[in-house]
């Protein structure tokens, strides 16, 4: 069973096909098996905008730290036990379209820090975040 240790947010910038503009997004930390930790990352991005730079199912955050990291469109497909949404608004292929909403959130999950210090470095913004 995960266990919520810390959630904070940050501000950064969204790339998607190298067309880059700010965004703010929400860092989640839970402990993961043994010593590592488990960050979850969600963020919100304008359908429209992400339509017109060839958006089809993931981009790349620049995080505070200026970590790199890929973010998925989720189709209900990527996780188990995604997110409950009417598969009308959805192509078959999973790729975001004009028929979806007008804010598109954005996720990835990252349990590559085995250390606080690792964590600390990748993800400076839970420095001073209430546990």
């Amino acid at each position: 069973m995960e266990k919520h240790i810390i959630k904070a947010d940050g501000n950064g910038a969204i790339d998607v096909n190298g067309q880059v503009s700010p965004v703010t997004y929400t860092v989640s930390l839970k402990q993961g098996k043994g010593r590592s930790y488990e960050v979850d990352i969600r963020l919100m991005a304008p359908r429209d905008w992400l339509l017109q730079r060839g958006f089809e199912r993931d981009a790349v955050l620049v995080s505070q730290s200026g970590a790199r990291v890929p973010v998925y469109h989720d189709d209900g497909s990527r996780y188990d036990g995604g997110s409950h949404h009417d598969d009308s608004n959805h192509h078959d292929d999973g790729r975001l379209g004009p028929a979806d909403t007008l804010s598109i959130e954005l996720t990835a999950r990252d349990d590559s820090c085995t250390s606080e210090v690792d964590l600390m470095r990748k993800y400076p913004e839970f420095d001073g975040a209430d546990a």
